[in-house]
């Protein structure tokens, strides 16, 4: 027994040998015992070299993987632990904020938390830098190319961050409409090739911003060096407040060339291992609760909707089931919540649960109040929240998420006037621009009876530029100028997002302003105005849901 014991000790040990840590003045190198050894700096917890099956991977022009751009000098300890499993843990103070890598035994990954109390520090994501040329990026320009590689011979044609090549073709960090989409659509970004895949696997983002739908940057190329993002408040198009508290894991995840095990993925992923090791903000299973519906009513078909919660401290979303709407959001932080149903992207029903630790809220049947539900004379689009069936976003995906507005693959803004009855949706402007496609024209008809009553033009857009607002005239008759709606405060429209606040516009018309034949037709414009100053692409805009009139 005592031989067998003592074999056995030598054997683990053997197993172990090349799992651990070891001190190497500056920085630190640890060895997953697998594929994957990394080295991490003592002085603010970088990552300043990622090497997989002996090739190394990390870093370019100074830069390493870090959390942004690198914190200051900070207190970074190491500590290994033998339960719940074999597991090194690395743990960083800045100020107030705390930062965690955590690698485990037989595993080529990184976990990756911060927990960021205040905005003290201005950071808002981790970023994986690589070598240039560590992998090979498609610039061929179609629909699945990588529009977040700079090709070379490209330059600047919107501020620093948007390329054009002399093929008219567009490229940018931003633009990744054609390969994520929003972030309710992806588990995780990356690269590969054959024997080495590298992929940053996105944490739940409840401490994030943005909602289910959100449009960022995940992914940057160029020749000379390589970034993978998870970002948890981005500036960018955003219109919801930052919030602040433990972020992760994130997973920094590498592999053969496969794609990364599912489950690491934030909807799919046990962490309670993560219970026992001192991170501060973790909250366990037993610390959250649950909310569930069994259905909504007044679902329309050929559409999906998502159940979010939000509040100032959190963020969740699900997916209904497509028939009934039955919907379940597990694993949330106690709390009061707003809870919001979409029709795609817009907003169909707002109201409140509360959910508390180790408990279920169960919800009835939501009704759900769809402006669709209007009877119209005659409508443009579907209300969803989002530009779908407009001109260029009438094939997927939608090219304005992928590529400048101003891309040589793009049909032309300034499309002909619209004849309601005749012209097909696809042929009416997503995108208005004050200084690009302004003064765009409807045509129509009325009834008798129609010609004798007032009626109401409504207009919904999901985002405005600079203040960007449409004001109409109909025939002879022009409207006030509507008061500015509520946006982002930065680009938009050209770095691959219509997402802003949703807003229906309502223009009331007079009887007196139409056209007394039924043989006449109706003109009606929309211009849009502003009181700020852009040229082009960057003048005033809109970017269009519906026009209707009721």
């Amino acid at each position: 027994m005592l031989l067998f014991a003592l074999v056995w000790s030598l054997f683990a040990s053997v197993a172990l040998a090349a799992f651990g840590y070891t001190d190497q003045g500056t920085y630190w190198t640890i060895d997953s015992g697998s594929n994957l050894v990394i080295q991490v700096s003592k002085t603010n917890g970088d990552i300043t070299s990622m090497k997989y099956n002996g090739v190394e991977y990390n870093g370019y022009s100074g830069k390493n993987t870090q959390v942004e751009s690198g914190l200051g000098a900070s207190t970074v300890t190491i500590e290994q632990f033998s339960s719940p499993a074999y597991i090194i843990k690395v743990s960083v103070t800045y100020g107030t904020l705390k930062h965690y890598l955590f690698v485990r035994y037989k595993n080529d990954n990184v976990y990756i938390f911060t927990n960021k109390a205040d905005a003290s520090v201005t950071v808002h994501r981790y970023i994986v830098r690589m070598k240039g040329g560590s992998f090979t990026y498609n610039a061929d320009g179609s629909s699945s190319s990588d529009s977040d590689f700079y090709p070379d011979g490209s330059s600047f044609i919107e501020a620093s961050d948007v390329s054009g090549l002399s093929d008219g073709t567009t490229w940018s960090k931003h633009y990744n409409g054609g390969l994520y989409g929003r972030i309710k659509d992806f588990d995780y970004v990356g690269v590969k090739k054959s024997g080495v895949g590298m992929f940053m696997i996105r944490s739940n983002h409840e401490k994030a911003s943005g909602g289910p739908f959100f449009r960022c940057l995940q992914r940057r190329a160029d020749t000379s060096g390589e970034d993978l993002y998870d970002i948890y408040y981005y500036n960018m198009g955003h219109t919801d407040p930052e919030r602040f508290g433990l972020q992760g894991p994130s997973v920094l995840s590498f592999t053969d060339g496969s794609t990364p095990n599912t489950a690491l993925f934030a909807r799919n992923a046990d962490w309670g291992w993560f219970d026992t090791l001192g991170i501060d903000g973790w909250v366990p299973a037993s610390g959250r609760g649950a909310v569930a519906g069994v259905g909504l009513s007044n679902m329309k078909s050929g559409f999906t909707y998502t159940v979010g919660l939000s509040n100032a401290n959190a963020q969740y979303w699900a997916t209904a089931a497509s028939s009934g709407g039955a919907w379940q959001i597990t694993k949330a932080l106690p709390g009061t919540y707003t809870l919001t149903v979409y029709k795609e992207e817009l907003e169909v029903y707002t109201g409140s649960v509360t959910i508390t630790a180790g408990g279920k809220a169960a919800l009835n049947t939501i009704t759900l109040v769809d402006p669709s539900d209007t009877t119209a004379i005659w409508r443009i689009g579907d209300w969803d929240g989002t530009p779908s069936g407009f001109l260029n976003f009438d094939t997927t995906p939608w090219k304005p998420t992928y590529m400048h507005p101003s891309d040589s693959r793009i049909a032309s803004w300034d499309v002909g006037n619209f004849i309601v009855g005749t012209t097909p949706v696809s042929s009416f402007p997503s995108y208005i621009w004050q200084d690009v496609n302004n003064g765009h024209v409807i045509y129509f008809k009325l009834s008798a009876d129609q010609l004798t009553q007032a009626h109401t033009v409504r207009i919904g857009i999901t985002e405005a530029y600079i203040n960007g607002r449409p004001q109409i005239t109909v025939n002879s008759w022009t409207s006030s100028i509507p008061g500015a709606t509520t946006q982002a405060s930065t680009r938009s429209l050209t770095v691959g997002t219509y997402r802003g606040n949703n807003v229906v516009l309502e223009y009331s018309v007079p009887a007196t302003a139409w056209l007394a034949s039924t043989s006449s037709w109706q003109v009606l414009t929309i211009n849009v105005v502003t009181g700020s100053t852009g040229t082009k692409y960057l003048s005033g805009a809109v970017s269009i849901d519906c026009v209707e009139l009721v």
